[in-house]
């Protein structure tokens, strides 16, 4: 589904706005009005000349329409349209192809994506086939596998329609596409002339990306498999060692059993040791034997008897 800004309540509005913050993809649509204006041919198209950008800031749900004009010889070069912008706007580039009655009918659309520092979207004319990355479809398959996501990582890459231009002057705009504010941006056509270095190594890494989505694939099938033994055996490892450790209680239980003294218990040995007994009250060890006790009062009482005479002959 696709939801059209413009009609959106306020609250609604919010929702979606929280939503794309949380990372949900919201894909936008183009406010009928526009498109309505584009068809009756009732648009103001400012010039952009090759080579030279343009800075400026659009309303939401709103587009600014720019003509570039070209000749044979930058046809035949092939042209680059960009759009950029430093505050992280979200906006649309649009191309329109001239109608019958003078209109302007809606050929291409790239929404802008965060690539670095800003956000950009662009449209290649370079005379071979430009692929185009669709992000949606990996946020959606992160949502539903988080490990497999990196595998369909490179399924949005879709052919795009268009591959070059003819002489003549070509109508672009930019949509804002923010959900309260304005877009600001930069603008800017370049015959690829100046690029052709540039032009050939995105031909070369863009045929490396589809050759490696086609070994993405095979490569999928091997690591599932990799990844379901691997879970397995790691299961297995968990269970072996609660198991052993199980059979090595049960067998100091077992050795444990083969013997005649009895054994103690912690709770019995721990409250003697806190009770006195009736011989330490009386001041007598358990080891003495009752003679001994009565041996050494005797002795104590004679002890104190000298004391007293040799005091009173003093």
């Amino acid at each position: 589904m696709e939801l059209d800004l413009s009609n959106l309540g306020t609250m609604n509005t919010m929702f979606a706005a929280l939503f794309s913050k949380l990372g949900v993809p919201i894909k936008t649509s183009i406010s009928p009005y526009v498109l309505e204006e584009a068809i009756n041919g009732t648009v103001t198209i400012r010039p952009l000349p090759l080579g030279r950008p343009v800075n400026d800031r659009v309303e939401k749900q709103s587009a600014h329409f720019y003509g570039v004009t070209i000749s044979e010889e930058q046809a035949a070069a092939g042209i680059v349209v960009r759009v950029i912008s430093h505050a992280h706007s979200k906006f649309k580039l649009l191309y329109f192809e001239q109608e019958e009655n003078s209109g302007l009918g809606l050929a291409l659309q790239e929404d802008s994506m965060k690539t670095g520092k800003v956000t950009s979207a662009g449209m290649y004319f370079l005379h071979f086939q430009v692929y185009r990355l669709d992000m949606s479809m990996n946020v959606l398959a992160l949502a539903k596998d988080p490990d497999g996501s990196f595998f369909k990582k490179l399924e949005g890459l879709q052919p795009c329609e268009v591959s070059d231009l003819k002489a003549g002057t070509h109508v672009f705009a930019v949509y804002g596409d923010n959900f309260f504010k304005s877009a600001t941006y930069t603008i800017e056509a370049v015959s690829a002339e100046s690029f052709k270095d540039s032009a050939e190594k995105l031909k070369s890494v863009e045929a490396q990306l589809l050759s490696k989505r086609n070994e993405l694939k095979q490569f999928e099938t091997e690591y599932k498999e990799v990844l379901a033994r691997f879970t397995a055996v790691t299961n297995r490892f968990k269970e072996e060692k609660v198991a052993v450790d199980e059979l090595l209680k049960s067998r100091e239980k077992i050795q444990a059993s083969f013997s005649m003294v009895p054994q103690l218990k912690k709770h019995s040995s721990s409250s003697n040791l806190g009770t006195p007994t009736s011989d330490d009250k009386a001041g007598t060890s358990a080891d003495e034997s009752p003679g001994e006790s009565r041996d050494k009062n005797t002795k104590k009482r004679w002890f104190s008897m000298n004391l007293k005479a040799e005091k009173k002959a003093h």
